[in-house]
């Protein structure tokens, strides 16, 4: 439905779970998928070949995305590999065990705000000259519904992903003259590998709860960052919007 022929789009974290399925999205609408990913090359591997399977464009390159020098060597890498990134999509992130504020050190909001803010921040930073000497820019944070919900145990992920969507709104004013749109997308729990051996019951009291009474999937996800990514999306910044069945109708 969206055209993306002739875009080059940054996912992080795209070698599974959400991230694979935003990039595999981003490729149909025919735009050259630039994969991050941090160590596992194999899955990467195997989500550039389905999406060189279609027909479309796709390439991995490795990268800590809260490291300055390793952000600015991938953004070279994708700039000389592929083209110069006009869409981004902040997707990367770290493990996220539930604690409790007992139990939490001041290193577990420090690795959120890494992965959240700093990341988000560098490569920005690195890619906002070209997108203003361009007028044209998509950058799109991933978040969470967990900032309505306000989980328990789980407040160094709550508030790192609470300051993402401040940062997303803040960016948004500041770069709207310069045609560069800032959105985020707040999904809810959508099942990926890290969830694969958690109890069914789990995944059942989650739907019950969710109007839709089910859970979504990567490509869900997907398709809203391919809607935001695109020429049709061109009037909507600073906004949060929700994928997670009006779990939180917000």
């Amino acid at each position: 439905m969206f055209n993306l022929t002739g875009k080059t789009a940054l996912v992080t974290g795209g070698s599974r779970g959400l991230g694979a399925g935003i990039c595999e999205c981003l490729a149909e609408a025919g735009a050259n998928v630039a994969l991050n990913y941090f160590s596992n090359s194999s899955a990467a591997a195997e989500v550039v070949d389905r999406i060189k399977m279609k027909g479309a464009t796709a390439q991995a390159f490795p990268a800590d995305i809260t490291n300055q020098e390793q952000v600015q060597k991938l953004v070279d890498d994708v700039r000389d590999n592929l083209d110069e990134p006009d869409i981004v999509v902040v997707n990367a992130t770290c493990v996220q065990e539930l604690k409790s504020i007992e139990e939490q050190s001041w290193q577990d909001y420090e690795s959120m705000i890494a992965y959240f803010i700093k990341s988000p921040f560098l490569l920005m930073k690195s890619l906002l000259p070209c997108m203003k000497s361009k007028g044209y820019g998509r950058f799109i944070n991933i978040g969470s519904e967990v900032v309505e919900i306000g989980n328990e145990n789980y407040s160094h992920y709550v508030a790192a992903k609470g300051a993402q969507l401040g940062l997303t709104r803040s960016w948004a004013n500041e770069l709207a003259a310069f045609g560069i749109t800032v959105n985020l997308v707040a999904p809810g729990w959508i099942p990926v590998e890290r969830t694969a051996d958690w109890p069914q019951e789990a995944f059942d009291a989650y739907s019950a709860s969710v109007p839709m009474q089910r859970q979504g999937c990567p490509a869900d996800i997907g398709a809203m960052v391919t809607f935001l990514a695109s020429d049709e999306a061109n009037f909507i910044t600073g906004q949060k919007i929700a994928v997670n069945g009006g779990n939180t109708l917000l």
